[in-house]
């Protein structure tokens, strides 16, 4: 067999085995978003909610809260989920609330944006599943004494990838 012949299924080789660790790596992140989310929806004590069933539930007549927790001028002005309301979260985890974490936006701010009625079922949505800004506002929402609060992981780029519509309105 020709030199050639050795040289090319090196090549396929070292491709191959290039393509399998960008596979294995890209599964590794996979995981670690999951125990992520996986250890944030444990600690916050709330439900998640998937794309479809988010896209039932806003097509059904039941009366919703939707929160999209990420910037209004960089993210909820651009586009957003029909029906959402704002309040921007910092993407981190949050340990209190506080100036640091929250300005002058106060928890009786977010009260004010989720209402009254502590029984409505409150939904939650950032941009994309490592995102806190969803974790935030749904403990948040339970601290304020809501009872029915969902976290939709998947935010808005899952949304879209669905080939849901956003609206700017």
């Amino acid at each position: 067999m020709s030199t050639r012949f050795f040289g090319f299924l090196a090549f396929v080789f070292l491709f191959t085995a290039g393509c399998g660790t960008n596979k294995f790596q890209q599964e590794v992140k996979t995981e670690e978003a999951a125990m992520k989310l996986h250890r944030e929806t444990v600690a916050g004590k709330y439900e998640l909610i998937s794309t479809s069933d988010l896209k039932k539930l806003l097509d059904s007549d039941k009366e919703i809260i939707l929160v999209d927790a990420m910037p209004a001028e960089s993210s909820y002005n651009k586009g957003h989920i029909a029906g959402a309301v704002n309040f921007d979260f910092p993407k981190e985890v949050m340990e209190s609330w506080d100036e640091k974490t929250m300005g002058k936006r106060t928890k009786q701010d977010y009260a004010k944006v989720l209402g009254d009625d502590k029984s409505k079922t409150v939904v939650v949505y950032c941009g994309f599943v490592k995102c806190a800004r969803s974790h935030n506002a749904a403990i948040y929402a339970m601290e304020l004494g809501f009872t029915d609060v969902k976290r939709y992981p998947g935010g808005i780029h899952a949304w879209r990838g669905a080939g849901n519509a956003l609206t700017t309105e």
